[in-house]
């Protein structure tokens, strides 16, 4: 972020293709992934792409063959948008593996926009009762949160470590600790520990340091691949570590007797289903929960980046045009 890689610069204003509606941006998450994109870590699957794919807006435009949606209805972009829905994995209901899958703000211009199209069938319907800032950050963070709880295989009741603590991270806690989890919450940041030990976190430390009893799950938020082994020796037997990032840095030697025996597993997390999306999000209707967010203009969204970049973000950051 040091080059300041963004560029704020007047493009045409989107029109929707078939099956697409045109949303008015009203607010736009700021994900980790964007920075990836933006850094470098992720391939250019789009020269100059618009990032950004915590999108909430206002539909302002339908193209041909649209049902379903209509002119004004408040919905959501998320980090998915489109598969072939042909393949072996998409039949299977696994289309977060789908080869021919297409992302918003990687592959396709996302929300740091004051418009964005994206396909009818992967806009959400949005939960009442929050507002567009609160709402955006449930859109990747909330989503990849859940369904990296779900892969971690948390038993009723069971101890959750969190390694790393953002936007997403302190999402996931929520939905685990109204599950009945007891969570500790291991991460570098002084403020990001505080807020967890706020949300309801049994305990707060370090991210290099140990949780205060074994694990039965854990799930790494930060893209840190030297904590790994961390978690996986914090892991009672039988525990899984559940990986939530699209990047990690590069994985330290495991010992097997040290990190892995007693059947303790390691599990990636990619993408989402929209059935993912739809669980979460009627979560979140149903449970209030408490997001956290720093607003920033649009045309700050390097700083908001940086920002991020430096952990100087305490929960989830949202551009809002």
């Amino acid at each position: 972020m040091a080059t300041s890689p963004l560029a704020y610069v007047e493009v045409p204003v989107p029109e929707p293709g078939p099956g697409e509606v045109r949303v008015r941006v009203l607010a736009c998450g700021v994900c980790r992934t964007d920075l990836h994109v933006s850094e470098g870590d992720l391939p250019v699957r789009q020269p100059r792409v618009v990032p950004g794919h915590e999108v909430v807006g206002e539909v302002d435009a339908l193209g041909d063959g649209v049902s379903g949606l209509g002119l004004g209805d408040r919905v959501g972009i998320a980090w998915l948008r489109g598969t072939c829905g042909a393949c072996r994995y998409c039949r299977r209901g696994a289309e977060n593996l789908c080869p021919a899958s297409r992302y918003t703000g990687w592959t396709d211009d996302g929300g740091y926009a004051q418009w964005a199209t994206v396909p009818a069938e992967f806009a959400y319907r949005l939960p009442s009762g929050y507002c567009d800032a609160d709402l955006a950050p449930l859109l990747c963070a909330g989503i990849i949160g859940y369904r990296a709880l779900e892969r971690a295989s948390l038993p009723p009741g069971g101890r959750l470590g969190v390694y790393g603590f953002g936007g997403s991270a302190h999402l996931a806690t929520q939905v685990a600790l109204a599950r009945g989890a007891t969570v500790h919450v291991l991460t570098r940041s002084a403020p990001a520990r505080e807020l967890a030990l706020a949300l309801g976190a049994a305990s707060a430390g370090p991210a290099d340091g140990r949780a205060p009893e074994p694990l039965d799950a854990a799930i790494l938020f930060a893209p840190v691949g030297t904590l790994v082994p961390v978690a996986l020796e914090a892991l009672d037997r039988g525990g899984v570590l559940a990986i939530a990032g699209i990047h990690l840095s590069d994985v330290p030697p495991l010992e097997y007797e040290r990190h892995l025996f007693y059947e303790r597993e390691v599990r990636s997390v990619t993408s989402n289903t929209r059935e993912d999306g739809r669980a979460f999000l009627a979560f979140a209707a149903e449970h209030r929960l408490r997001v956290h967010t720093v607003g920033y203009p649009l045309d700050q969204a390097d700083r908001a980046l940086t920002d991020l970049a430096a952990d100087r973000v305490t929960g989830a950051a949202v551009l809002l045009p």
